[in-house]
């Protein structure tokens, strides 16, 4: 198990806070960036993460799935390491849901990692769930 904390950083997005709301559409959004300097990682390189995020339906008649994504990105190319997708409740009314996961990227190159994290829900809803915040991904890497 690697022991020795290499980076950590904190993403914190305050464009879906308080009054202000963004619909979550079909089209994943980037909610949350964050950089890792793993350069002098050994061979056995983690990083573990937490991703936030809280979605807002006003009303909704069926269940509204949401998926959140996480993307390693190297030298400009995304790599998709963990999704989770989730179901709103049926509700009459305004509800907010939090989101909140772990995860952890076992192995990835060694070098400068960009972790994003990204949200969606499926085209042909009725009604689109919106981002209220707080939305944030923490993440840490750890090597031996």
């Amino acid at each position: 198990m690697p022991n020795r904390l290499l980076d950590s950083q904190v993403s914190v997005n305050s464009s879906a806070t308080g009054s202000i709301s963004v619909p979550v559409t079909s089209t994943p959004t980037v909610f949350a960036t964050l950089g890792l300097n793993a350069t002098t990682a050994g061979p056995n390189l983690e990083v573990q993460f937490t991703v936030t995020a809280t979605v807002s339906v006003a009303v909704a008649a069926v269940i509204t799935p949401v998926t959140i994504s996480v993307q390693r990105v190297v030298a400009g190319v995304p790599t998709t390491i963990y999704s989770v997708t989730t179901d709103l409740p049926i509700v009459t009314a305004l509800s907010n849901t939090v989101i909140t996961f772990d995860g952890a990227d076992f192995h990835p190159p060694a070098g400068f990692l960009v972790y994003q994290a990204l949200i969606s829900s499926p085209a042909g809803l009725l009604v689109f769930p919106t981002r209220v915040g707080p939305e944030s991904m923490i993440a840490a890497a750890y090597s031996d």
